[in-house]
């Protein structure tokens, strides 16, 4: 049985080659992700595995003929053409749980970057400069997050705000009102959740239902001055109204782990690729966010631990090895949470 295992870092492939060694699996792997130009090297393979930057299109799917089970390493999988895959009956499993303390501790360093300007602090002092002027920043005890996605993550940016002192509402399609009660929190409509927040942090999976929620609609019922924190999928930002509420003085600040279309900012061959005018834009207004004070971005590194990447290994072996022996693990559900 072939398969081929994509996105692999040098210590993943030393890692996954000695777990998967004594299995019937003939295993290739690869550094780059998915794409027209490597998929020669997954042909007749039963298996892959892949990140989140190998975008598995109908096309490219389809291609794939002895394709029947994706092996994701990464909780979202708006990256796979799911409907594509249960026409073709290929399983499909993720990482569901892995870096829920992870995530929620780089939300809160880019919350923490922003509140005392860290970045600039860091940057002038670089140059010699130790003047604190421009540099008063604020504390977070007193004031309120609002976590939209109440999620395995967004729980665990509950928690961590309850030890800074700040008041926590949440904004979820489904609600637990025994954690509400033992965390301290309220859930609220998320029209209250961003009119009430000096904070707005997002942890919520990318799907059709929440492309672009954060728009000039929604920035618009923000509280002045408040940060926006996202750390869960690009899309979930429409970026050119995230200029705009930057320019506005509707946001104080933004810290992004993540980008729409930053595989456009990751890959310059993309971005050539891809001539549209709406992807170039994007690509523009990404480039304006990098420039400005106030705006606080890293490279979709928030999943990025050593005990975080240990876990996602753990559990696509087991994954992989469930599908080997007929007892799959972790399927994905349409429309299941990130």
């Amino acid at each position: 049985m072939k398969i081929t295992l994509f996105e692999t870092a040098p210590w993943e492939r030393r890692y996954l080659i000695k777990a998967l060694k004594n299995t019937p699996l003939n295993a290739t792997y690869l550094a780059e992700p998915l794409t027209e130009v490597t998929l020669r090297q997954a042909r007749g393979a039963t298996i892959i595995s892949v990140f989140i930057y190998s975008q598995l299109t109908r096309a490219l799917i389809g291609r794939l003929r002895s394709l029947k089970y994706i092996a994701t390493r990464s909780t979202g999988f708006d990256h796979i053409d799911l409907q594509a895959c249960r026409a073709r009956q290929i399983l499909v499993s993720n990482v569901p749980a892995y870096g829920e303390n992870t995530v929620a501790e780089h939300t809160f360093a880019l919350i923490l970057a922003l509140s005392r300007n860290l970045h600039k602090a860091y940057v002038r002092t670089v140059k010699g400069d130790f003047s604190l002027e421009g540099l008063q920043g604020f504390d977070l005890k007193g004031k309120t997050i609002g976590v939209v996605g109440a999620g395995r993550i967004g729980m665990h940016v509950v928690k961590m705000a309850k030890g800074f002192g700040l008041r926590a509402l949440a904004y979820d399609t489904r609600k637990d009102p025994f954690l509400s009660e033992a965390l301290d929190f309220r859930y609220v409509a998320l029209p209250e959740l961003l009119r009430q927040s000096d904070i707005v942090s997002l942890h919520l999976p990318y799907m059709p239902a929440t492309h672009h929620l954060m728009n000039r609609e929604t920035f618009r019922l923000m509280k002045r001055g408040a940060l926006l924190i996202n750390t869960a999928r690009g899309g979930l930002v429409d970026t050119s109204a995230l200029v705009w509420a930057l320019d506005e003085g509707i946001l104080g600040g933004a810290g992004l782990d993540v980008l729409e279309g930053e595989e456009l900012v990751k890959e310059e061959r993309q971005l050539l690729a891809d001539v549209s005018k709406e992807r170039l834009m994007t690509a523009l207004k990404n480039n304006i966010l990098l420039h400005r004070e106030n705006v606080v971005i890293t490279p979709h590194i928030a999943f990025d631990s050593r005990e975080a990447l240990q876990r996602i290994l753990d559990t696509t072996v087991a994954n992989i090895l469930g599908f080997v022996h007929g007892t799959p693990l972790n399927m994905v559900q349409p429309q299941g949470r990130g």
